[in-house]
C-alpha cells in the first residue's frame, strides 16, 4: 500500500498538467492522454494509488452529497499550470448538471465491477470548452480525479 501525503498527489498531478500546458481540450488530447499515460502506464497507476490513499486517509473526497462524496483538493496554481484539482468518488449515481465555460479532464479510475465514467472504462476522458453534462457512473463504484482550467465549472 503506497502512504501518499497531499505534497506528494500534487506533485504526481503537477507531472499530468505540465504535459497539458498550451494544448487545446478536445478529442485528440482524449486520445493522447489514454495513448501516453492510459491505465497501463507507470503515472496513472501512481495517481490511482494516491487517490485511493488520499481518499483512505481521509484527506480526499471530505465532503459528501447523497452518494457522492467529493472535495477540490487544489486551487489553481502555477505549479499545476492553471489547473484546480477535485476527486469525486461516484457508485452507480448521476451527478449535478454542470457546464465547463474552458473545459475539463478527467481521470477515471474504476474501483469495483465494471464502473464506467458517462460510458467511459479506465482511462482519460476530455469535455471541450463550452460542454456540459450530469455526470453518471455505472457498473460499480469509482473515482474521478477533475482538472479543470482555472477551476471553472458552472452548475446548472
Amino acid at each position: 500500500m503506497m502512504d501518499t501525503t497531499p505534497a506528494d498527489f500534487r506533485r504526481l498531478v503537477a507531472q499530468v498538467t505540465a504535459r497539458l500546458e498550451g494544448r487545446p481540450l478536445d478529442a485528440g488530447l482524449q486520445a493522447w492522454l489514454n495513448d501516453q499515460i492510459g491505465p497501463e502506464s507507470e503515472l496513472y497507476q501512481q495517481l490511482k494509488a494516491a487517490c485511493e490513499t488520499g481518499a483512505r486517509a481521509g484527506w480526499l473526497c471530505t465532503q459528501t452529497n447523497g452518494r457522492v462524496r467529493f472535495s477540490r483538493i487544489f486551487e489553481p496554481a502555477v505549479d499545476l499550470h492553471g489547473f484546480s484539482v477535485d476527486v469525486v468518488e461516484m457508485n452507480d449515481v448521476a451527478g449535478r448538471r454542470h457546464e465547463h465555460p474552458t473545459g475539463e479532464i478527467d481521470l477515471v479510475m474504476p474501483q469495483e465491477g465494471d464502473a464506467r465514467f458517462d460510458g467511459h472504462p479506465a482511462g482519460w476522458v476530455v469535455y471541450g470548452p463550452g460542454t456540459a453534462h450530469s455526470p453518471t457512473t455505472t457498473g460499480g463504484r469509482l473515482l474521478v480525479m477533475y482538472l479543470l482550467p482555472q477551476g471553472e465549472i458552472r452548475f446548472t
